[in-house]
């Protein structure tokens, strides 16, 4: 294995879950399929919220968030993973390596934190809808959107600074889909075991207290719900509950394994799965679980279409 030194105009080599593969044509093909998927319901999720006046309510405001962050996750690893493929150059500058780290801890974050607060924002709604003017007020959703972005940020910054700052000289191959710590990690040549805890209890801060969050908030509805009366109220509380729940699932069970693991037990084989399948296939399913049975949306796309495609179609 060559040595080498890293300086800012030094590059890795990604090989991730394309190069690992036994069908990589097949598996690029699914990625292109997946991020056309993504960029087309998420970017159409954040107009209708955008443009429906009666969407512009805390729930649909903080799923507008979440899916600019699952627009912007997956932005970052998939076009770059699919051209390399198709080029046969997987080359990563040390900048771009860099920059790809600090975005995806970054949006990662992010939807850590957010998720959390879709939560509480359904347990306010559902356990006491008396007060959910006041407790989600404009004042609440912009101090949870402001929270979620500078806290994602100033974390990312952070532990991407520092891991850049390591001289690698083992190898140029990161056994990875995109830049990550882990990988990363294993081709420096210093003492990094201090590091490691610190990243240990970052993956821990950020991904166990907000699922608890999660979690107790869904349970407290759950008990509401039970308790609910009317059967078509029981019915739509338990079918926001369950889409929120399933999203929850898909992004932190993987997240949990690649965050909330010591490096030491990471396998090269599964983070590659694992990271696929939070940052390219949760993002592309992520509207559709949202949307695909919400009558509020599949309205907004009614009331859009035919404010401003129809009547340009009947005019003509």
């Amino acid at each position: 294995m060559e040595a080498w030194n890293s300086t800012l105009g030094s590059s890795f080599i990604l090989v991730g879950i394309l190069n690992d593969s036994r069908f990589p044509e097949l598996l690029c093909a699914t990625m292109t399929v997946l991020y056309t998927l993504s960029l087309t319901s998420n970017g159409l999720l954040l107009l209708l919220i955008t443009m429906d006046v009666k969407l512009h309510v805390p729930m649909y405001l903080l799923l507008r968030q979440l899916s600019l962050i699952d627009l912007l996750l997956t932005s970052v690893i998939a076009p770059k993973a699919i051209t390399d493929f198709l080029r046969g150059d997987n080359t990563i500058s040390f900048g771009g390596c860099a920059l790809q780290m600090l975005l995806e801890l970054m949006l990662g974050a992010a939807e850590d934190l957010l998720l959390p607060f879709m939560a509480y924002d359904r347990y306010v709604a559902i356990c006491h809808p008396l007060n959910y003017t006041t407790f989600m007020s404009p004042k609440v959703l912009l101090f949870m959107v402001m929270t979620t972005w500078i806290v994602a940020s100033l974390s990312a910054i952070v532990y991407t600074s520092y891991t850049m700052h390591y001289p690698f000289c083992k190898s140029r191959l990161v056994k990875h889909l995109f830049c990550e710590i882990p990988p990363l990690l294993k081709l420096a040549c210093a003492e990094t075991s201090r590091f490691e805890l610190m990243f240990f209890v970052m993956g821990v801060m950020f991904l166990i207290p907000p699922l608890a969050t999660v979690l107790v908030s869904y349970t407290l509805i759950l008990f509401t719900v039970f308790c609910m009366p009317s059967n078509e109220g029981r019915k739509k509380a338990l079918l926001t509950c369950s889409s929120h729940l399933a999203v929850v699932g898909m992004y932190f069970g993987p997240g949990t394994f690649v965050y909330a693991l010591p490096i030491s037990f990471h396998n090269p084989k599964q983070d590659n799965i694992l990271s696929f399948f939070y940052t390219i296939v949760t993002p592309a399913l992520n509207p559709l679980i949202y949307s695909l049975r919400n009558k509020e949306v599949m309205g907004a796309l009614r009331r859009v279409l035919g404010r401003y495609i129809l009547p340009s179609h009947s005019s003509t």
